[in-house]
C-alpha cells in the first residue's frame, strides 16, 4: 500500500523535519470531538499550502473531503469515516500554513497525537506519506463506524476521581477506561448498560462531575475489536519508516523511534486506553516546556494546563491563531 509518489505536501513536511531541533518544544495533534463545519476553510482561503493539503486529500480518498469540512452538513462530518481524515487534514494544513507564514522555524523534540491524532503525528514525523496516512485513517474510521453499528456502546467523562478508583468501578461494572487525559479527567466506555452503571458508581464514589458523551460508540475498548481485526492485514503489510521526530505512543506513553513497532501500536490503540497524561508527563520529564496543538479546538492544551503549570501553551488551528504567534 505504501506510496512512492512524493507530493508537495510531503515535500513541505520534509523541509520542516530538516529544521533545527528545539528540545523544549512538543507538537500535539487532537482526536475526534474537535471537529466543526467550516474547519480549516480560513486556512485554505489564505494559504496555498493548506488548499494543497485538501486537494491531495481529495485525490487520495476519492471524494471531496474539503466540501465536507467546509460546508458539512454536520451530520455528514460527524460520521467517523469522515471525521477522522478531516481532523488529520486540518492538523497538517495548520502546521504547514504556520510554517509558510514564517511562524515555525524549528522542529520539536517530540510529536504526539490523541487517538486518531497519532496518525497526524506519524505523518509529520515522517513514518508515512500524507496520502498513505489519510487513506489509513479513513479506513480506520470506516471500520470503527462499522464496529459501532455492531457493538452498540457509549462513553462518559469522569472528573475528580483518581485513576485507581476509576479502574475499580470499571471492573465492578464491566466498563473500561478509554482515555486518561489529565489529573482528574478520565473517559470511560462500554455497553450502554455498563456505562450507565459506572456513571452511577462514579457519582456515589464522589466524582466532581460525570458527563455522558455524545459519541458513536465505545472507542478504545474491546468493543472496537472488529475494527482492529479489520486493520491487521492493512497495517502489517505497510512499510512504516523510522520517525525522524520521536513519536510518543498512545498505548505505552514511551517514545517510538523505529518503524518496526508502529503497526502493533496502531492496532493496539484501537482497543486500548489512550495514556495521554503519561505521554504528556514523559515529554515534560524530557524537558519539553512549550506545547503546540495543531488543528481545531483547545482540548489538548487545556488538559496540559491542568497537568503542568510551567507549560507554555500554543494553539494553531486558524489564520487568527497563526497571526498571534
Amino acid at each position: 500500500m505504501t506510496s512512492s509518489y512524493i507530493s508537495s505536501v510531503d515535500s513541505h513536511l520534509e523541509s520542516i523535519r530538516l529544521l533545527p531541533e528545539d528540545r523544549s518544544h512538543g507538537w500535539i495533534f487532537p482526536g475526534q470531538g474537535a471537529q466543526a463545519v467550516g474547519m480549516a476553510q480560513d486556512l485554505a482561503n489564505s494559504f496555498e499550502v493548506a488548499e494543497q493539503v485538501f486537494t491531495e486529500a481529495n485525490r487520495a480518498l476519492g471524494f471531496d473531503l474539503a466540501e465536507i469540512c467546509f460546508k458539512g452538513p454536520s451530520e455528514t462530518l460527524s460520521q467517523t469515516k469522515f471525521t477522522q481524515p478531516a481532523l488529520v487534514a486540518h492538523s497538517i494544513a495548520a502546521l504547514l500554513s504556520a510554517h509558510d507564514a514564517g511562524k515555525i522555524t524549528t522542529r520539536p523534540a517530540y510529536t504526539a497525537g490523541h487517538s486518531l491524532g497519532e496518525y497526524a503525528s506519524l505523518i509529520v514525523s515522517g513514518s508515512m506519506s500524507f496520502a498513505d496516512g489519510i487513506r489509513l485513517v479513513q479506513t480506520r474510521g470506516q471500520l470503527m463506524q462499522e464496529a459501532c453499528d455492531v457493538e452498540v456502546g457509549t462513553m462518559a467523562a469522569v472528573l475528580g476521581l483518581d485513576v485507581p478508583a476509576i479502574y475499580k468501578l470499571c471492573a465492578d461494572n464491566s466498563s473500561n477506561i478509554c482515555n486518561i487525559n489529565a489529573p482528574g479527567n478520565v473517559t470511560i466506555g462500554g455497553s450502554e448498560k455498563a456505562v450507565s452503571a459506572s456513571i452511577k458508581a462514579a457519582t456515589e464514589a464522589g466524582a466532581a462531575k460525570v458527563v455522558p458523551l455524545s459519541v458513536a460508540g465505545a472507542f478504545h475498548t474491546p468493543l472496537m475489536q472488529t475494527a482492529a481485526d479489520g486493520m491487521v492485514d492493512i497495517v502489517e503489510n505497510f512499510a512504516f519508516a523510522d520517525p525522524i521526530i520521536p513519536v510518543i505512543s498512545n498505548v505505552s506513553a514511551n517514545k517510538m523511534v523505529s518503524g518496526e513497532g508502529i503497526a502493533a501500536e496502531l492496532l493496539a490503540q484501537i482497543t486500548a486506553p489512550v495514556l495521554w497524561l503519561d505521554g504528556v508527563n514523559h515529554m515534560h520529564s524530557e524537558g519539553v516546556r512549550s506545547l503546540f496543538e495543531f488543528g481545531p479546538g483547545r482540548v489538548l492544551t487545556g488538559a496540559a494546563k491542568r497537568t503542568h503549570s510551567d507549560f507554555d501553551l500554543n494553539n494553531i488551528g486558524t489564520v487568527e491563531d497563526i497571526e498571534k504567534q
